[in-house]
């Protein structure tokens, strides 16, 4: 089986620079997804705080 990026064109400098840039956002460290760090910071915010605008 062949390799699909064998009959892809090169990359032009402006692709290659956006797919480095992509790849390094992407091996960064995330935060935690969900648990006891998600209900932290969601008990941070008082009712009400988010919307400020749905206040009287």
């Amino acid at each position: 089986m062949t390799d699909p990026t064998d009959d892809l064109p090169p990359d032009r400098p402006v692709q290659r620079a956006l797919r480095l840039t992509k790849a390094a956002i992407e091996a960064r460290e995330k935060p935690p997804r969900g648990g006891r760090f998600q209900r932290e910071q969601a008990a941070r915010i008082a009712t009400g705080k988010s919307k400020p605008w749905m206040s009287r």
